[in-house]
């Protein structure tokens, strides 16, 4: 696949051409300064490694992180089931409530009817008392001495058939006073009963909702805790970046880059090397090793070049474009894939015709084109300044 706007399949087999036909003695300098490169490599290493002993750590603690955070997701469902529990007793507590709340009405009602039922029965025995204290002294009479108090036999029958009638409405609200109070009673007792069974059963249920809370709160207090220990591991993760940024964001072990003259993009006309001779726009493609460990006028020498004048240091032993990437996350460098002013623009190339990729540093960025510095974009070590598509590249943000 060829890359957008940079490179073509005829560029890249004329490159592969161009090194196949270079002179012996060429070679020669360039499996020599292959050996120094992979010395370099291994001197780079060392950083690397460096910055591996801060990813160990840093792994160590997101891995606590995601336990801790699976127990905090944890303890949040069971908090939720807890939850639901006591919501379902708060309905029961409520209902309960409800049904007391109407036995006690119907017990003021009922009480009520029985003061009402006891006024009547005092107002029938003072009425009754009476009748009863005439039927008493009728009934110390005899037959004779009634006939002969009577002013007539009719008299008299009547008297008795009172006397009879009043004694039967005696009766009947006797027995009737004696059912309404025994009923009253009956359901007093029963109310008594039921109203001191539900709230035996609120007693309960307010138990249990408090026996709830209190594991709601243990629940809370839990997680809490998991997520103390998860800000904290994030805050010791943070400086172990800032440590590990720091300790990679040094400079290359020559110290600062001598030069003298520039060219195209700023690149240098001529600059010492510390791994032997010169390199810069004034020497022929891949003649010597830069300061950064890169191939003289490669795109990689070029933006480890910018990075360098930028930012103050430089990204030493990266090796190809396509490695930038994956050596810049593990120096804790930011990695993304929105362009920005001052970043390096990465293609990551295709492994059948392009394995190395391409290294780019942003000029600017319009809408998706970015404008573009580079060098070698057509195999032959010149600098290149252009628009390409922003899209499918990956950035590193060196400046943070």
């Amino acid at each position: 696949m060829d890359k957008p706007g940079i490179l073509s399949n005829s560029t890249i087999k004329n490159k592969k051409m161009l090194k196949l036909h270079k002179p012996n003695i060429l070679l020669l300098r360039v499996r020599i300064l292959a050996v120094i490169f992979v010395i370099v490599g291994m001197i780079s290493g060392m950083d690397i490694a460096q910055a591996d002993q801060y990813d160990a750590q840093i792994q160590s603690l997101q891995s606590q992180n995601n336990s801790s955070q699976a127990q905090v997701d944890s303890l949040a469902n069971q908090a939720a089931s807890y939850q639901a529990e006591i919501d379902q007793l708060s309905a029961q507590i409520s209902a309960l409530q409800s049904a007391i709340s109407l036995n006690q009405a119907k017990e003021v009602s009922l009480q009520q009817q029985i003061l009402s039922d006891q006024q009547k029965i005092t107002q029938n025995k003072a009425y009754l008392s009476d009748a009863i204290q005439s039927l008493y002294e009728d009934g110390q009479m005899t037959t004779i001495e009634e006939l002969a108090t009577s002013k007539s036999l009719s008299d008299y029958v009547d008297k008795q058939t009172y006397n009879t009638t009043v004694q039967n409405k005696v009766n009947s609200l006797i027995q009737q006073i004696g059912s309404l109070e025994a009923q009253a009673q009956q359901q007093k007792t029963q109310l008594d009963i039921v109203v001191k069974v539900e709230n035996q059963q609120a007693g309960q249920l307010a138990s249990a909702q408090a026996q709830q809370q209190q594991m709601l709160a243990y629940n809370q207090q839990q997680q809490d805790a998991y997520n103390a220990q998860i800000a904290s591991n994030q805050s010791q993760i943070s400086q172990l970046r800032q440590e590990q940024a720091a300790a990679n964001r040094r400079l290359d072990s020559s110290g600062q880059v001598v030069t003298s003259g520039s060219c195209g993009g700023s690149y240098p006309a001529s600059a010492i090397s510390p791994y032997g001779g010169r390199w810069g726009c004034d020497y022929s493609l891949d003649d010597a090793l830069d300061n950064f460990a890169m191939y003289n006028r490669e795109c990689v020498s070029y933006t480890a070049w910018m990075v360098y004048k930028t930012y103050g240091y430089s990204p030493v032993g990266f090796g190809d474009a396509n490695q930038w990437p994956a050596h810049a996350e593990n120096a804790g460098i930011a990695v993304g894939s929105t362009p920005k002013v001052g970043s390096v623009a990465i293609y990551m190339g295709n492994a059948s015709t392009d394995p190395w990729g391409h290294a780019m540093w942003v000029e600017g960025v319009s809408g998706d084109q970015i404008h573009v510095f580079s060098y070698n974009d057509g195999f032959d070590g010149n600098f290149y300044d252009h628009w390409v598509s922003a899209l499918g590249l990956t950035y590193i943000y060196f400046g943070g």
